[in-house]
């Protein structure tokens, strides 16, 4: 081998396409073993953005990322950055997942102008190790800026994204489509296909149980007792504050 390819081959930045394991074994596990084995360093990268692509809210793609995000919360003193959530994060949800509440922002720009620069800063910031964001429309100049600013931050992008803009290419490092599994138990499910990986061509379709009961059938209550007033003891309407519901920092542009 020529010593100028040999040096071309020792960039950080170039990656051999027959070398799925090419990444750091730094990267944060999924908590997947069916997903580890199917991504580069058997984790999601650290310093780069990711793309999932999904047409419907709620399925579990925020359950897909929750075992890392824990692991980031409580082992690192950087921040966990939402960047305009289509829904109110649940707080009590967010800790039964192991989530440090006290590492999460939610920022809520007003304008697309202040989003992308939002973006673009935190990532580049070395003080978020997560930002995530549900940007609707953007460009492929704008993901590959957001791309440089991921590796200048060593911070992890996450773009939610509609599955359409599968046929559109993206700079991101890797995409993943998402869709609802087929419900034959009580546990939800999601079908899920690497788009794009460093090291590795598109996969095949890959199956994971999500450990929860949400579509357990409701018991029938019909024939439950319930007892007369006054019969109960008196209980105080003003209960205390649960502590894993205190407030989410929460920051608008005006």
């Amino acid at each position: 081998m020529s010593e100028p390819l040999n040096k071309l081959l020792q960039q950080p930045g170039l990656w051999r396409a027959s070398s799925i394991g090419c990444q750091s074994d730094k990267n944060p596990g999924s908590g997947f073993s069916q997903l580890d084995r199917e991504l580069p360093g058997s984790g999601w990268p650290v310093n780069g953005i990711t793309e999932l692509l999904h047409n419907q809210y709620g399925i579990g793609e925020f359950r897909l990322l929750a075992p890392a995000l824990a692991r980031l919360s409580r082992q690192q003193t950087r921040w966990l950055l939402m960047v305009n959530p289509p829904y109110i994060p649940y707080p009590p949800a967010l800790v039964q997942a192991g989530i440090d509440l006290t590492r999460i922002v939610i920022s809520q720009p007003k304008t697309a102008r202040d989003y992308l620069w939002v973006l673009e800063k935190a990532l580049a910031s070395q003080s978020c190790s997560t930002v995530l964001a549900w940007p609707g429309k953007i460009h492929e100049k704008q993901i590959r800026r957001l791309q440089v600013a991921s590796r200048e931050g060593n911070c992890w992008g996450i773009l939610f994204r509609p599955e359409q803009v599968a046929a559109h290419h993206s700079p991101a490092e890797l995409r993943i489509r998402i869709r609802a599994g087929n419900q034959r138990r009580d546990n939800t499910s999601l079908d899920l296909r690497i788009l794009k990986r460093r090291g590795g061509w598109e996969s095949s379709d890959i199956h994971l149980d999500l450990a929860d009961q949400l579509l357990r059938p409701m018991p029938d209550f019909s024939e439950m007792v319930i007892e007369q007033p006054g019969q109960c003891d008196p209980v105080d309407p003003v209960l205390p504050e649960h502590p894993s519901t205190h407030s989410l920092r929460t920051y608008e542009y005006q």
